[in-house]
């Protein structure tokens, strides 16, 4: 099975720093970046990303070079992260957010890496890295005497512009690069598709770290438009909404887990910032479509909210899906929809062959968006693979989740491949018991952990957050065994105020199962 995007050109050399460098030339006054109240012009940005270009170069960090950002949001940063695609190298994120221990890890984890930039409030937390740490505000004076032109490095659409890392299943960080086509096609595709335009004003609200915060960095750049940047460098619901509403902030990207607690904080308050958006690009863990009904049919919003599917391997999206269409019915699971341009799903067997319509399968991602493979090399790079269509050998990404293609040719993603888990002889998902208890009255959200017993024995755990008051353990399981086999029903139910989230704002499932080791063991009654 073979779900084909719409093929479009693209410019011979399609580069993602030379469509921001075109707005540069032709509005050099217009606003690029907002943040903690300072502006910063177009034409003042390019000057300042053109000298730290040539600082880089001197250096002889070019093409092919790898340069550590670990900054807090600022102009700074795009200061630097532009600076360093005109160079012809490619940045790597070191996340100021992370402890620094994690810090530690990751920076253990890239090869050649050449310096690193950073400010004093966070130089502290790479000062491990066995590179030159450079600080942009120290350099002031001497970038100044540099020039403020591009530095004409002759960069292509093969070459790589960033790497993030990624959870491997070795439990080591992946570091994996995607290449400049990859993602000038994702935002040409966004521009085109969705009409995005100078006035696409957008507000970043995930953290640096997170593949999505890449395109969400350079998207308004790449269309001309103003990007908002957060003055903290976590996640703040009551920041965020108060930017929504002082500015015309057209488009937000984000986790679905971060899009929930902003619509949370909308309907609390009776505010219409979030419905006046344009749109809202979002995905990246299982939809809970229940935590957006309400407020998605609430009379007069325009937003358009954009299901969105893919992998940091293949340049963070490959499907989008207007979750209009869900709620006109006919779907259990809300789809994540069509490929985007120059961009093809594949729907595998456990051999690679392709499944017949209608059947599951592993999804597979080919096109211009699979990336460069993963610079820390090891097992996982065999996930880039060759498979043939029609005679002809196809580079693809296996990305390990199952799913299936709807009648009307709509991409539905089921979970993890690796995700199941025997329980009692059967393979179950956690993601299917999670769907079940979200359909359920009196829960708000859920989360379903596989845990031990003391023998080893592996079982489901199932964090839930009520609507209102509490949850038994004996009314949820009763009510699940309405719609659900026996083997899937979990063996305890733990009643929490609200579901942790990880930087990326992802549900942390981590610190759940962490917490059932240290508070709920032993129990199986909701707390």
């Amino acid at each position: 099975m073979i779900l084909q995007g719409k093929r479009v050109a693209l410019p011979p050399a399609p580069v993602v720093h030379r469509q921001f460098e075109a707005h540069a030339e032709a509005t050099p006054e217009a606003v690029a970046v907002v943040c903690a109240g300072r502006q910063v012009t177009y034409a003042e940005l390019d000057a300042r990303a053109n000298r730290f270009a040539h600082f880089l170069a001197a250096r002889g960090h070019g093409r092919g070079a790898k340069v550590g950002v670990c900054l807090d949001y600022s102009p700074d940063m795009l200061v630097a992260i532009l600076g360093t695609l005109k160079a012809g190298a490619a940045y790597v994120p070191f996340d100021p957010a992370y402890p620094a221990a994690r810090l530690r890890l990751l920076l253990g984890q890239v090869p050649d890496l050449a310096l690193i930039v950073a400010s004093p409030a966070t130089a502290g937390l790479v000062e491990s890295a066995d590179v030159e740490v450079v600080d942009p505000g120290r350099l002031s004076a001497h970038l100044a005497a540099l020039p403020a032109t591009a530095p004409g490095v002759d960069v292509t659409g093969d070459d790589v512009c960033y790497a993030v890392f990624t959870s491997g299943s070795t439990g080591t960080p992946k570091l994996t690069a995607v290449r400049h086509e990859g993602w000038f096609n994702l935002m040409n595709w966004l521009k085109l598709e969705y009409g995005l335009h100078r006035g696409s004003h957008n507000l970043v609200v995930s953290a640096f770290g997170f593949d999505l915060s890449q395109r969400a960095l350079m998207t308004p750049l790449f269309c001309g438009a103003t990007q908002y940047l957060p003055a903290s460098r976590n996640f703040d619901a009551m920041m965020a909404y108060r930017l929504l509403t002082e500015h015309d902030i057209r488009v937000v990207h984000c986790a679905s887990s971060t899009l929930y607690l902003l619509v949370d904080w909308e309907t609390a308050r009776g505010g219409d910032a979030l419905t006046r958006l344009d749109c809202v690009l979002f995905g990246g863990e299982p939809l809970k479509t229940e935590r957006l009904r309400d407020w998605a049919r609430r009379a007069g919003n325009t937003c358009t909210l954009l299901h969105q599917y893919g992998v940091a391997e293949c340049t963070d999206v490959a499907t989008s899906y207007d979750l209009a269409g869900y709620w006109r019915g006919g779907h259990d699971v809300a789809p994540v929809g069509r490929p985007a341009h120059n961009t093809d799903i594949h729907l595998l067997d456990g051999e690679l062959r392709g499944v017949a319509p209608g059947e599951q399968g592993e999804i597979c991602i080919a096109g211009a968006g699979v990336g460069a493979g993963y610079l820390n090399k090891g097992p996982e790079n065999q996930r880039f693979t060759t498979i043939e269509v029609d005679g002809e050998p196809r580079r693809v990404y296996r990305t390990g989740d199952r799913g299936y293609v709807t009648e009307t040719g709509e991409l539905v993603v089921l979970g993890r491949i690796d995700a199941q888990v025997k329980v009692r002889g059967m393979r179950i998902d956690p993601t299917d018991v999670e769907r079940a208890l979200a359909r359920l009255d009196g829960v708000r959200e859920a989360a379903v952990v596989i845990t031990h017993t003391d023998s080893g024995e592996a079982e489901l755990t199932a964090f839930l957050v009520p609507a209102q008051g509490g949850l038994t353990a004996d009314d949820v399981r009763t009510s699940l065994l309405e719609t659900l086999p026996r083997n899937m029903v979990p063996a305890r139910f733990v009643n929490i105020p609200r579901l942790p989230l990880s930087p990326h704002g992802k549900v942390d499932r981590a610190a759940l199962a962490d917490a059932f080791r240290t508070q709920y063991a032993g129990s199986n009654t909701a707390a």
